[in-house]
């Protein structure tokens, strides 16, 4: 069955219940949680609030379809702090951050956190061989947490960070983390469009790794702009297809960050998009 959902990272103008009213009154299944302000920052999103969110999403018979920790602008922006800058205590805040969110994950019921794949290198002196080294001394501090709470690390590549393709996804996931099933890939197509990657071929090709799916239109030009699915060149149709030759249970979800002023539009836009190709 096909399982879709709706981030609420697009929602940043709104407060959380006000994302998970509009993202079931249109339609979706699940919504995906921002562990970052203004909604979910996991060290000011207390027990209550916690409490209160289940009770919310039941009542809307919404689940949660990931936990997206990449961002952190509670003490940064949209990549700062990273897990492989020089600066330790910035490393040290990335880790910390993680961790917080693994928990709120357990606890509200997510199986998956989807992740930045280390962070930027453009800037930096960094070589390849240290960002990876870096970035596999966090997760390894973070992933006896995950495993308590049952909760998959779902490292996201994406243009201009340390792990761009499939392929550097993949070659960092043997070098590191070969054997270890609680270390996958959050698989957003538009990324592996941007960079190359056929994101259908890749589905196919790695099944196993595939914990999560992000979705979002791209252009023509390949260039890393979330577009509204059906404004770009993405063959969902194909996509979703790939995902049914795999099997794949999980949740796909619909991320649209760059639209906080027209948030519920778009969200319905979206569906109004898919929702045909879901029943295809």
């Amino acid at each position: 069955m096909r399982k879709i959902a709706f981030s609420s990272n697009a929602f940043k103008k709104n407060t959380l219940a006000e994302a998970i009213d509009f993202i079931g009154d249109i339609g979706y299944g699940g919504a995906e949680i921002m562990a970052d302000v203004p909604h979910a920052y996991p060290a000011s999103f207390d027990s209550q609030k916690r409490e209160e969110l289940l009770r919310h999403m039941s009542a809307r018979k919404l689940a949660v379809s990931n936990v997206n920790a990449f961002t952190h602008f509670a003490d940064g922006d949209t990549y700062h702090p990273t897990w492989i800058e020089d600066d330790e205590r910035a490393r040290e805040m990335r880790i910390t951050h993680t961790m917080h969110a693994i928990e709120l994950a357990g606890q509200i019921g997510a199986k998956t956190l989807s992740l930045q794949p280390g962070g930027p290198m453009i800037g930096t002196t960094l070589t390849r061989e240290k960002a990876g080294e870096r970035f596999a001394e966090g997760l390894n501090r973070v992933l006896p947490l995950a495993k308590r709470h049952n909760v998959i690390l779902a490292v996201e590549p994406e243009p201009g960070l340390f792990i761009e393709t499939s392929a550097e996804y993949l070659a960092f996931k043997n070098e590191f983390f070969k054997n270890e099933p609680q270390i996958l890939m959050n698989c957003d197509v538009g990324h592996l469009f941007c960079v190359g990657d056929d994101p259908a071929s890749v589905i196919r090709a790695m099944p196993e790794q595939v914990a999560h799916v992000h979705l979002e239109d791209i252009g023509s030009n390949r260039v890393h702009q979330h577009l509204t699915p059906g404004k770009g060149v993405i063959n969902f149709l194909g996509i979703f297809q790939a995902l049914d030759d795999i099997h794949y249970s999980g949740w796909t979800t619909v991320e649209l960050y760059p639209y906080e002023t027209t948030a519920a539009g778009v969200a319905k836009r979206a569906w109004d998009h898919l929702a045909p190709l879901l029943r295809a």
